[in-house]
């Protein structure tokens, strides 16, 4: 498993991208109640326009099996825009191993941003191990809820 930068020029890595984010994106939006979620909104155009930063993780053929997105969108601070895992590769680590490669690769921001349905409990699970802390909830549709998270270094 190796998690590298990825290229939204590459039209292949674009439509792996692409498809990444609505199976994994599918699952959440089952999870929380919401089908309109920004990124099925998405089209190849409109990510490889979104002018976020994007890390994969790939397996030994190269595909595919998380992706994370991240922008600064303000100073100092670094948000962590999307966060996918093939639904075939849950529960191996991923996440948490694109997670600490944010750090890594950002390790001197003084805050960082995440948010997630607030009923996307692996989600919320994630960014609490992290130290993320809940700061607001904001309603987006009826009965369903957006937790933003922030995580400050000391």
């Amino acid at each position: 498993m190796k998690i590298q930068l990825l290229s939204l020029n590459d039209l292949e890595t674009t439509g792996q991208i692409w498809r990444l984010q609505h199976v994994a994106y599918r699952l959440e939006a089952e999870m929380i109640g919401f089908q309109e979620i920004p990124p099925l909104m998405d089209t190849i155009e409109s990510l490889q326009s979104c002018g976020e930063t994007f890390y994969g993780c790939l397996d030994d053929e190269e595909e595919l099996m998380g992706a994370v997105a991240v922008a600064e969108e303000e100073k100092d601070t670094l948000t962590i825009t999307r966060m996918m895992v093939h639904p075939e590769h849950f529960r191996k680590g991923i996440a948490a191993a694109l997670m600490r490669h944010v750090f890594e690769h950002y390790p001197d921001l003084p805050r960082y941003i995440v948010s997630t349905g607030t009923l996307n409990q692996p989600a919320v699970n994630l960014y609490t191990k992290f130290g993320f802390i809940p700061v607001e909830v904001t309603p987006i549709a009826p009965g369903v809820e957006l937790t933003t998270f922030h995580k400050n270094k000391h």
